[in-house]
């Protein structure tokens, strides 16, 4: 019998009234609403389940929505499904409390497309803030031509954030939205009653961009353009995801010659997005002499990129069926010998920063993330595995080459700035030498195959940089975009981090935020 085949029988002994059902791709759950938050604890902590995302789709009778939590087995490695039917009207129980994963994707489906959710304790004044947006908009609804201009506005200079300390003599500190240098909008409340931050708020969506509207409509190979755009630093693994779910609807069979360059440009890209984290997290404790030449590592990364693909940022290789391009014999030289020497340079880094006595003072025991939190909030990448979460989606849901070549994963336990950083670089050596051994063992053959659009609907991931993305997409019977939901790394570890950040000073705010190296636009899709 089969995993699948297996997983459906645990599920249907051990959840009766759960609804199983085997519809192909995955394994979906249609309970009663009285026993959701029940099925929603049962997969997390009696099947080990962890949480993906939340994908909300209109039907066509009028305010009528289909609601589907995604979750994921990483060491069965199946996909599971809780579906749900909804109207804008009704309440629907929040498993929040029970999967606590979830609850900012249900703030985020409360926000954009007006479904209440029960015993949620934050609802409202999220993406769409208080003090810019009108009540009650609801963009993501169909009936919202998002054509037209909004009428009205929101609370404006009357709007007072949410205070949780009420310490006598407490303060809450604004950091952002508006900042210097090239950080994106972002606000950060920090509650405090003297030096220590005991309590803090994430405020993002300041440049909320509505990327999954926009796309409605639109043929697959202008979405592929958003797709590529709205994270540009972590481009090449949205477009990625985004064409595995367009290749999933189509049946498309990727040719292996593709299926390697594409591991090998997304690892290519891992490398140089650790690069300019790294970068980041000197900076901010006034490493300025290891800031540069981690700066320069990353622009060299680049170059290499541009002259092996055409483009810095790896945009327009990867396609619906493939890649668009396939690297000559010198181009995959110059590569292997850009990663060999990028390899020297990263170890040669390391060894600088974890002989700097003065850096690993700012960085040890600081903006602690501890393990039982993380797995709390389900964060991914690099944070969740500097804090003892060794999940990856090339693990835990096998990919492409992925499915026999799996990069040594990467785990530390203490949770703080220095285990981030010691994972980002033994990423680095892993990625180094997944490229190595692919490049050596490429096969031969075309990069790309067509990829006709069909109708259906499919879900697709990778592991970006930052950690596991997914990419839903339904497809009309016009081959054009009906519904496309993206849930980034960013998403998911912004949630945590204002714990980290508790017990920590002032002064270490920076220091904290650069060791996340997170994305604030990838948020604001």
């Amino acid at each position: 019998m089969s995993v699948h085949r297996q997983w459906l029988a645990r599920l249907c002994a051990q959840l009766p009234k759960a609804g199983v059902q085997d519809v192909g791709p995955w394994v979906e759950l249609r309970p009663p609403l009285a026993a959701l938050r029940t099925v929603a604890a049962a997969l997390v902590t009696t099947f080990g389940c962890e949480f993906a995302t939340l994908v909300t789709e209109a039907c066509d009778a009028d305010d009528a929505y289909v609601l589907r939590y995604f979750f994921y087995q990483p060491q069965e490695s199946v996909l599971v499904a809780i579906r749900l039917a909804a109207t804008g009207e009704t309440p629907l129980p929040a498993i929040g409390s029970q999967v606590h994963a979830a609850a900012w994707h249900e703030r985020e489906t409360e926000d954009l497309f007006g479904i209440p959710f029960a015993g949620h304790p934050f609802l409202g004044d999220y993406v769409l803030h208080d003090a810019l947006w009108p009540e009650h908009l609801a963009p993501m609804r169909h009936g919202f031509d998002a054509r037209q201009r909004v009428a009205g506005s929101g609370v404006g200079a009357a709007w007072q954030p949410r205070r949780i300390l009420q310490q006598e003599g407490a303060i809450t500190f604004p950091v952002g939205p508006i900042w210097a240098d090239d950080n994106e909008a972002g606000l950060w409340l920090l509650e405090t009653p003297g030096e220590q931050i005991l309590g803090g708020l994430t405020r993002l969506f300041y440049k909320y961009r509505a990327v999954e509207k926009i796309a409605e409509g639109l043929a697959p190979g202008r979405a592929l353009l958003l797709a590529e755009r709205f994270s540009g630093s972590a481009a090449f693994a949205h477009a990625y995801a985004f064409c595995r779910a367009l290749e999933a609807v189509a049946r498309c069979q990727v040719p292996p010659r593709a299926h390697v360059l594409r591991a090998v440009f997304a690892e290519l890209e891992r490398i140089r997005y650790h690069a300019a984290t790294i970068a980041e997290l000197a900076g901010s404790t006034s490493l300025a002499v290891g800031k540069s030449m981690s700066q320069e590592l990353e622009e060299r990364l680049l170059r290499l990129s541009a002259q092996v693909c055409g483009h810095r940022y790896l945009f327009g290789l990867c396609v619906p069926g493939g890649l668009a391009l396939s690297p000559g014999a010198d181009a995959l030289a110059v590569l292997r010998a850009g990663i060999a020497d990028a390899a020297d340079e990263f170890a040669r880094l390391e060894r600088l920063f974890v002989r700097t006595s003065s850096y690993l003072d700012r960085i040890e025991e600081m903006g602690v993330l501890r393990p039982d939190v993380a797995d709390l909030y389900g964060v991914v990448g690099p944070v969740a595995r500097a804090s003892g979460r060794t999940v990856d989606l090339r693990r835990a849901l096998p990919y492409g080459v992925y499915a026999t070549r799996v990069p040594e994963i990467a785990c530390e336990t203490e949770g703080d700035g220095y285990a981030r950083l010691r994972v980002y670089f033994a990423e680095v050596r892993a990625s180094v030498a997944l490229i190595q051994t692919l490049l050596a063992q490429l096969p031969q053959g075309a990069v790309s195959t067509k990829c006709r659009p069909a109708a259906g609907a499919a879900m697709g991931w990778v592991e970006a940089p930052a950690g596991g993305t997914f990419h839903w997409l339904r497809v009309d019977e016009d081959g054009l975009i009906r519904r496309w939901r993206i849930a980034p790394p960013g998403f998911r570890n912004w949630h945590a981090f204002h714990r980290a950040l508790e017990g920590a000073a002032f002064q270490d705010f920076h220091i904290i935020m650069a060791s996340f190296g997170l994305s604030v636009a990838e948020s604001d899709r």
